[in-house]
């Protein structure tokens, strides 16, 4: 972990927005000596039966932010998420900042640019984010120092943001009753995504940990927050000492029996492209596509 600027001393505010329509939780991170701040993972909301799009989540972040005079600098994406849609671009018409994710967005749309067959103008590049993310890539978010862990395996471009003594896992952990993500989808691998969990438990055991999402395992109430030392002794699926092969064998005859999650179709058609809906037709009409026997 030497190659990684952590600063534990550091102790931002950390304010969440859970989304039960799609277990998400999204995150307001304050800096302790600014009014700066940054939102992790936000969710825009959709009737996907109805195909009608509206922003009452990202309006409570919103309203969140303007109540407390906060200044808003990032819109981090932990990754392209396929069960929720980005609410980054709405945000940030109204707020201003900066929308960034890893770099290996470029494989994400490249993979997922074939599946739904998207046409030369669809930008593969990742040009369509404001920061694209390198392992150990340095920022601030006023006078908060952060900094990004490449940690593939769920998807090729998910990143860990570590600020302070806080790190937000996206997918690549949940608490520790719920284990870890899939790691099926397109560009997953278990193998990177065991690695990838083990880097993260080697941030200082007092670190802070906040899940993109929860689902009440055995009907326990929702929680986002948990510890590294927590992880390493109690998580189900990589705690404990757990080895690579026994969680590679778990993970692979898992995941052969989970369903497709309710909203990748369009999750990933909007996210891939930093939230921002497919371009309109001559009529303004916007439409998604949905690939048969492909996914």
């Amino acid at each position: 972990m030497s190659a990684y600027p952590i600063n534990t001393a550091s102790v931002p505010e950390v304010k969440a927005f859970f989304d039960p329509a799609t277990n998400t939780i999204s995150y307001v991170v304050k800096d302790p000596t600014s009014e700066a701040c940054a939102v992790i993972d936000s969710v825009m909301d959709i009737d996907y039966f109805a195909g009608r799009i509206t922003y009452d989540n990202a309006d409570q972040i919103i309203d969140y932010i303007r109540e407390n005079d906060l200044k808003l600098e990032w819109l981090i994406e932990t990754h392209v998420h396929a069960d929720h849609l980005s609410a980054a671009p709405y945000i940030q018409g109204q707020l201003g900042g900066k929308i960034g994710i890893g770099s290996q967005i470029i494989v994400v749309q490249d993979v997922f640019g074939k599946i739904f067959n998207e046409g030369t103008e669809f930008q593969r590049d990742g040009s369509q984010f404001d920061r694209l993310f390198e392992d150990g890539d340095t920022y601030t978010i006023g006078n908060l120092p952060a900094f990004a862990m490449h940690t593939p395996g769920h998807t090729p471009a998910c990143m860990v943001h570590v600020m302070g003594d806080v790190a937000f896992a996206g997918d690549t952990l949940f608490m520790p009753d719920g284990g870890s993500a899939r790691a099926d989808f397109p560009g997953g691998d278990a193998g990177e995504l065991y690695d990838s969990i083990q880097k993260v438990l080697t941030l200082p055991d007092e670190t802070r940990l906040f899940m993109c999402h929860d689902y009440g395992p055995n009907g326990r109430d929702i929680r986002w927050e948990t510890t590294v030392a927590d992880e390493k002794a109690h998580n189900i699926h990589v705690g404990g000492g757990k080895t690579k092969e026994e969680f590679v064998n778990f993970r692979t005859e898992r995941d052969a029996q989970l369903d497709m999650p309710k909203l990748i179709i369009p999750s990933l058609q909007v996210n891939m492209r930093a939230g921002e809906m497919p371009p309109a037709d001559e009529d303004g009409r916007t439409f998604l596509k949905v690939p048969v026997n492909t996914l």
